[in-house]
């Protein structure tokens, strides 16, 4: 005997619902033991784990106070930085007048604490010197030294007024004494807070080499966006900058000076420097003119410095420049047993869950128990993705948010059911009445899943996708068993037609009983019926009344 439909629709459905938790138990499973980036366990949020706590401290050129806007603007370009280094769940807030407080999940790593900690300001300067940190000169006395004392009688005025950025004029006795002089490891020198329109003396990341830049020329608010990526002609990573539409005017005509260097093969002047907290973190040569506002950095770059250089530039433009003044492990606010009584509060509302369904669906009741069971398996699974691609970690109201999400899975097969049902007061069959319940269900199930996405985009949290319910044919469903949920007889089922239930037993309790059973399967069915059906069967009953008496 062939399969019938319903049964090889239901086992593809499964077949397809293990497929999918297998995918993803092998994805997870990939970045655990493959790139082990991820885990068998969901990253906790601040609020369950605690912590790294980062405090800065807000300076300005003439030592005032900085405005309210100027912290807020601070406060959401760090959070855009720390966002974008993966960390999930992190808090950026202001404290006090002048001071931005981080806390992130965990411990944070090298590379977040300087993005983090490097947050300032961001400054285009063009090259007009550079050397190696530790070039030896020969001072006036004859002795050989990398950093000569500079004569305080020398010129400090340009004799020619420069006429641009790359002008030599700028460099003054004075100012290339004081970069002879220059320590790229002395902390006391700090060329953040330098002044915008002179030039100024910066050193690279390592402390290798030192640059001596021309005034500003643009700053990091021109620059609308900075991404990382592989060049297609020659497969290296480089850095892709967009400027918006003042900054594509500034840096065209920059570039067309630039490039005039390169051609004349003149260095470094050719070369224009991005200054991130007074660190030239790039100083590449201009190798064309770029008049569309978006050059592109190439270099001996990897994945990881491409984007992190990527990242600085696209969130470098803070408006304050920023010290730390404390960094720090902190508690969690409320730990693990706060989690544990959540995770028991949910587990018992899902139970109570469990034990409506049985109690009123009564076999039925475990389908929607095991769909709940489904649905936590792929929710964990997910978590754990998550948690690895996007750095997402879960707060204790994201599991209260997550267990309803879960639950939300029994509304559909409510739902589902009661289509059943009514379709099994009309007269048909189990089959029947399973494949048109779910026609007339799917439509109440969409839509009201259509609203919970709305309401989770809205809300800007993850949406779980529900697990679609199914129907499969037994003989204890297709029976109609008093304890499957499914009687016909206890459901009133009105007959009619060629409907294909069991019929009542009624020669050994009598007529007497079986007139009752018929009163009492009326009575239900009029006791389940809609308002518009009473109100038809009404309707009936008057004319079929008016009829008679006409008659």
């Amino acid at each position: 005997m062939a399969t019938p439909t319903p049964v090889r629709h239901a086992w593809r459905a499964l077949t397809g619902l293990l497929a999918i938790v297998v995918v993803l138990f092998g994805i997870n499973a990939l970045g655990v033991y493959a790139f082990g980036k991820s885990s068998w366990v969901p990253e906790l949020a601040l609020d369950l784990q605690g912590g790294t706590q980062i405090i800065l401290e807000a300076n300005t050129p003439d030592g005032s106070a900085p405005s309210t806007e100027q912290m807020d603007q601070a406060a959401t370009i760090i959070r855009q930085r720390v966002d974008a280094s993966g960390v999930g769940e992190a808090d950026v807030s202001t404290q006090g007048a002048n001071q931005i407080v981080v806390q992130i999940p965990g411990v944070a790593d090298e590379e977040t604490r300087n993005r983090i900690e490097a947050s300032a300001q961001m400054q285009l300067r063009a090259v007009l010197y550079t050397t190696a940190a530790s070039t030896t000169y020969v001072g006036e006395d004859g002795n050989a030294t990398p950093y000569p004392t500079p004569d305080p009688t020398l010129n400090s005025t340009p004799t020619v007024a420069p006429t641009n950025g790359s002008d030599l004029n700028w460099i003054t006795d004075a100012l290339y004494a004081k970069f002879l002089a220059y320590d790229c490891s002395d902390p006391a020198n700090d060329p953040a807070n330098e002044p915008k329109d002179e030039p100024v003396i910066a050193c690279d990341p390592t402390g290798t080499a030192k640059y001596l830049l021309g005034p500003v020329e643009l700053d990091g608010s021109a620059i609308t966006d900075a991404t990382s990526g592989v060049n297609t002609q020659n497969g290296q990573w480089v850095v892709n900058i967009t400027f918006d539409s003042e900054g594509t005017q500034i840096f065209g005509e920059v570039s067309q000076r630039l490039y005039a260097f390169t051609q004349a093969g003149t260095t470094p002047q050719n070369q224009f420097a991005f200054v991130l907290d007074g660190v030239v973190i790039s100083a590449p040569s201009m190798n064309g003119v770029i008049l569309d506002g978006k050059p592109q950095i190439s270099g001996s770059f990897d994945q990881e410095s491409a984007k992190t250089l990527a990242d600085q530039l696209k969130y470098g433009a803070l408006p304050l420049s920023f010290d730390v003044v404390s960094s720090n492990s902190i508690s969690a606010t409320l730990g693990s047993q706060q989690l544990q009584i959540g995770l028991i509060a949910g587990l018992i509302g899902l139970a109570l869950v469990a034990l409506y369904s049985l109690i009123v669906y009564r076999a039925l009741g475990s389908v929607i128990i095991a769909s709940l069971a489904v649905m936590g398996v792929l929710t964990y699974i997910i978590l754990c993705i998550l948690a690895w691609r996007m750095g997402f970690r879960l707060s204790l109201a994201g599991v209260a948010g997550l267990i309803v999400t879960i639950g939300f899975t029994a509304d559909s097969f409510i739902v589902y059911f009661e289509r059943i049902r009514d379709e099994l007061r009309d007269g048909k069959s189990i089959t029947g009445a399973v494949e048109d319940g779910w026609g007339r269900a799917k439509r109440t199930i969409y839509i009201s899943k259509s609203i919970n996405i709305l309401a989770a985009v809205v809300l800007y949290i993850l949406a779980d996708a529900t697990v679609k319910g199914f129907a499969f044919r037994t003989r204890f469903f297709g029976g109609g068993h008093p304890l499957s949920g499914l009687d016909p007889e206890a459901l009133g089922a009105v007959y009619r037609g060629r409907a294909q239930f069991r019929e009542p037993v009624a020669a050994a309790a009598g007529k007497g009983a079986a007139a009752r059973r018929t009163s009492r399967s009326r009575g239900e069915a009029e006791r389940r019926q809609t308002i518009a059906e009473r109100k038809q069967a009404e309707l009936s009953a008057s004319t079929r009344n008016t009829t008679e008496g006409d008659d």
